[in-house]
């Protein structure tokens, strides 16, 4: 999933430290090596897992870990349980080949961690509107349950398809709850002017949100890259492979890239940014000054 944080500034970068989060993605930490200790089935098309080892990091509310798979994918999920517990737990929905590999691991199962990391923090200044769309209810879990033990004002606007395909509804505190199927209608009646708006979900979800709130304490995760606006062509060299690619502009470099090399590693059609990182450039997203993009290790 490409994730955001629009607008933030000294003062929002400050509360998170405060809250005990980390006002800037970290550099992932060496790989730790973790048990499966539990897998559930807890909605449809979604697997929860918890994952268990020595001393494992300390996280925050907006953390996510990079799973290295057997097949040499990598995919990245929010940790959606509580910070004070001994393990880790992640929720997976199945939408491709790397999801369905996390969700064929079994108790007993060792896999490759990295994180956790943390670029989407929750501030904890209220009052606070929590939008989430299907699994999108992993990264905003946590925050939800820190609002709450925090005595903030809080609401949560929680959408999607059918109540069987939503999962923690059942962990959810009472009250301030407000669950959909669907999103027809406005999802930020809740949403006070000088507040603050969390939402993680699908891109439709995240242009209703922001075209309904401007402020500069709306803070996102979105699953998927934003659509490329007044684009250009360029030209990306893969400097160790020693091919040139046209990339349209219509498209970013990623994608061309995959049409030739669909081993290349991302993970921001997943909810997450960062992965598809080579030397520095985000090739979903970032684009050239002039016509031609380098790229030395690919």
């Amino acid at each position: 999933m490409l994730n955001g944080l629009t607008r933030f500034g000294t003062l929002y970068d400050s509360a998170v430290t405060r809250f005990g989060g980390r006002a800037r993605p970290g550099v992932a930490r060496d790989a730790l090596w973790l048990n499966v200790v539990e897998r559930s089935q807890i909605a449809d098309g979604v697997v929860s897992l918890r994952l268990g080892g020595p001393a494992l990091p300390d996280w925050q509310p907006g953390c996510h870990v990079d799973l290295h798979l057997p097949s040499g994918l990598r995919r990245q999920y929010s940790l959606c349980g509580d910070p004070g517990e001994s393990t880790y737990r992640i929720a997976v929905r199945e939408v491709g080949a790397g999801s369905r590999e996390v969700q064929a691991l079994r108790a007993g199962d060792r896999i490759q961690v990295r994180g956790p990391r943390n670029a989407f923090p929750f501030a904890g200044i209220g009052p606070v509107l929590f939008v989430a769309g299907g699994i999108g209810i992993t990264a905003i879990l946590p925050m939800v349950h820190a609002a709450a033990r925090a005595g903030l004002d809080w609401r949560l606007v929680y959408c999607g398809r059918s109540r069987a395909a939503m999962p923690f509804l059942d962990e959810l505190p009472a009250g301030r709850v407000d669950v959909r199927i669907g999103r027809g209608s406005p999802l930020l009646g809740h949403a006070s002017p000088r507040g603050a708006v969390y939402c993680c979900g699908p891109a439709s979800m995240l242009e209703q949100v922001r075209a309904e709130f401007s402020s500069r304490w709306l803070h996102f995760e979105r699953f998927s890259p934003p659509p490329i606006v007044n684009g250009r062509p360029f030209t990306v060299e893969l400097r160790r492979s020693g091919v040139s690619l046209d990339v349209p502009a219509d498209r970013s470099a990623l994608d061309v890239i995959r049409d030739l090399r669909p081993s290349v590693a991302y993970s921001c059609r997943q909810g997450f940014c960062g992965t598809c990182d080579v030397g520095g450039v985000r090739i979903c997203v970032d684009r050239p000054t002039g016509d031609r993009l380098v790229l030395e290790e690919l």
